[in-house]
């Protein structure tokens, strides 16, 4: 809601070392990306679909946690600077679709994080809930970091 009401600055308040804003908010949302892969691999292997492999090794679940926590780290100055420096925009469908699906994002993780907690819930919430975390985290780097990458190359960091 803040991100659609407030003028956005149009201006980072860090970069974390990087050569921008936008170069900062592709490289840390590829990161968490990549991460999610990670917890994807580790879930699969957990719970013993993933093929070819045997029983997951006692790291498994710690490195799915941790995983997680970094990707959700990583995501927080680009959120912060999705919403108080660009703001909610609906310039183009491109654009439109991340912001809404920023939303979706944080909204998904809320839940997965909840769903951990509750006691009974249907074997398929959290497969489903955790999916939808990592499809639409996939959704904000191509509708983003890729998009920007291919636009102005590679960058330098």
């Amino acid at each position: 809601m803040y991100a659609k009401v407030h003028d956005p600055a149009g201006r980072p308040v860090f970069t974390l070392g990087f050569s921008g804003m936008l170069p900062m908010k592709a490289w840390l949302t590829t990161a968490a990306t990549l991460l999610l892969i990670v917890q994807l691999i580790t879930a699969l292997w957990m719970w013993g679909r993933l093929p070819a492999a045997g029983p997951a090794p006692s790291w498994a679940a710690p490195l799915h946690r941790w995983s997680g926590t970094a990707a959700f780290v990583l995501t927080l100055p680009v959120a912060f600077h999705c919403i108080w420096a660009l703001g909610f925009a609906d310039t183009d469908a491109r654009v439109l679709v991340h912001s809404v699906v920023g939303c979706l994002f944080y909204g998904a993780y809320a839940a997965k994080m909840l769903g951990l907690r509750v006691r009974g819930l249907p074997g398929w919430a959290l497969p489903v809930l955790g999916s939808t975390v990592l499809a639409s985290l996939v959704v904000l780097w191509l509708s983003a970091s890729l998009w920007f990458f291919t636009q102005s190359g590679i960058p330098h960091v």
